[in-house]
């Protein structure tokens, strides 16, 4: 630990700054509903309110004259309770003073924030008519509106970092490699796709039953893994990508393709079978069978990628998680055995996947860490300090030994302590703190350097530079000695 630290110390005083702390500032277009009254629409009505859907604008009657609203300045639209005589309509608006709730478009928080000192804005307009279908319809309209522009603007959102992707290019002159029957994960369209895996020149491409099609390129890959199937009920090959693919209607780093060998839920009967029955011995020989011939198809598949790739220049090398190094823990909602490969941290059977890549770990630190606990918490912690830390919750007290054992192997530093964290507050103290890798502060007092003040101050848990080894070694001496006086005791 003492040794990263000093060249974690040696970065930030030749960057000087912590790195993680670059904030980014994005264009945000303005609010523009019409360039000129030349752009407006020709039948607008002189005492009616209009939607204009196209121009994603209202005009609203004020003293005689049409005046065109953008929807995104509205904040509400109510329809109060008619009365007898009339029936009314109230437009809520966005103006400065308000906390913006967060349906607010950006480009409205940014108009709000640079005109709210030198501008008249309008919080509120209240209309009455004694037509109720006008006014209704007019609501109506408006609702519609405001549901279209949230969707446009989400989709906007959603496809504001996306990159676009070369094309693929076909392999023609000689066979391509292929598998069948394959489920894609995260599903394109339904409850489940299937469909056919395909390599070509620069990339991979999916087509599902539905003549769905998604293209993989090799230098769009980050990450390829490829898990036999041992004791799961599937065998699978996973891409972690460089820039997220839109597929269905989100976007995602994540494309998996695997097979099921057995049914995820088995309907039992009822009856109990017995260990010698033949029927039962017969399905267990095919299922064996049927998982060794998967797992040979895929791993020839992968062969196949990695030819290819190589061949048109293009870097893909297929990890394999090491089984014997898992764990189990909750990274998500539910217990899953995490799995560590040569470059990340995965779980890639339940959804959410989980996929960290070593090199981005800064620290890891236990939580909960007793000889009364059966369980603790294992939190990683980025060098992008910007990123919140990942808690793994529940992870059994037995595997602590084996976790910093590889840990130490992998040349990452770790701590742990008996109380949970509030994260949020460590890493805002960590980013502001200037001198935070230095064994000194301010006025030249001594403190702990980097990460090393998480370490428990009692003696419960030891760290992996405090000499377990020698320490454990001398208990041992003291309880032989021990036990040859009792058995002398005895004589």
């Amino acid at each position: 630990m003492r040794q990263k630290i000093a060249v974690r110390r040696n970065e930030c005083r030749s960057s000087g700054s912590q790195q993680g702390l670059s904030s980014s500032h994005k264009n945000v277009a303005e609010v523009n509903a019409y360039h000129s009254a030349k752009e407006y629409p020709g039948d607008v009505p002189p005492s009616e309110i209009f939607v204009d859907m196209q121009g994603q604008t209202f005009f609203a009657p004020i003293n005689g004259a049409q005046v065109p609203f953008h929807i995104s300045m509205v904040k509400n639209v109510v329809q109060p309770d008619p009365d007898r005589t009339a029936t009314y309509l109230r437009l809520n608006f966005f103006t400065p003073g308000q906390t913006l709730s967060k349906d607010a478009a950006p480009a409205t928080t940014k108009l709000i924030e640079e005109h709210g000192q030198s501008s008249m804005f309008i919080k509120e307009m209240l209309y009455r008519s004694r037509e109720s279908q006008r006014l209704t319809a007019a609501y109506r309209m408006i609702q519609e509106l405001r549901k279209r522009f949230r969707q446009h603007a989400a989709k906007a959102a959603e496809e504001a970092d996306l990159i676009p992707q070369e094309k693929l290019v076909k392999m023609r002159d000689q066979r391509i490699p292929r598998m069948a029957d394959l489920t894609m994960r995260p599903f394109i369209s339904g409850k489940k796709t299937m469909g056919t895996l395909e390599a070509h020149t620069n990339g991979l491409r999916f087509t599902s039953k539905k003549h769905e099609i998604v293209d993989v390129m090799f230098a769009n890959i980050k990450h390829s893994l490829f898990q036999p199937c041992e004791n799961e009920v599937m065998v699978l090959v996973h891409f972690n990508l460089r820039n997220p693919l839109l597929i269905g209607k989100k976007k995602t780093h994540d494309v998996q393709f695997f097979t099921e060998v057995v049914d995820a839920s088995v309907a039992l009967d009822g009856a109990r079978r017995s260990m010698y029955d033949p029927d039962e011995l017969d399905e267990e020989q095919r299922e064996r069978q049927l998982r060794k011939k998967l797992n040979e198809m895929f791993k020839e598949f992968c062969k196949k990628l990695e030819r290819i790739a190589k061949i048109h220049h293009f870097h893909l090398e297929f990890d394999i998680p090491y089984r014997d190094l898992g764990f189990h823990g909750v990274p998500n909602r539910e217990m899953v055995l995490i799995q560590p490969t040569v470059r990340c941290l995965v779980n890639l059977t339940e959804t959410p996947f989980l996929i960290v890549q070593l090199d981005d770990v800064e620290h890891v630190h236990f939580e909960r860490c007793t000889f009364r606990s059966k369980n603790f918490d294992v939190v990683i912690i980025f060098k992008n300090l910007e990123l919140a830390p990942l808690s793994i919750n529940a992870v059994p007290m037995n595997e602590l030994d084996a976790i910093q054992e590889w840990l130490t192997d992998c040349s990452l530093t770790y701590t742990a302590g008996q109380a949970s964290m509030s994260w949020k507050s460590v890493m805002n103290l960590v980013k502001s703190d200037v001198r935070f890798y230095e064994e000194t502060d301010e006025n030249d007092e001594p403190k702990p350097a980097g990460w090393q003040f998480l370490q428990a101050d009692d003696d419960q848990v030891v760290d992996e530079d405090d000499g377990d080894e020698d320490y454990s070694a001398h208990d041992d001496e003291e309880s032989s000695d021990d036990d040859d006086d009792d058995d002398d005791d005895d004589d």
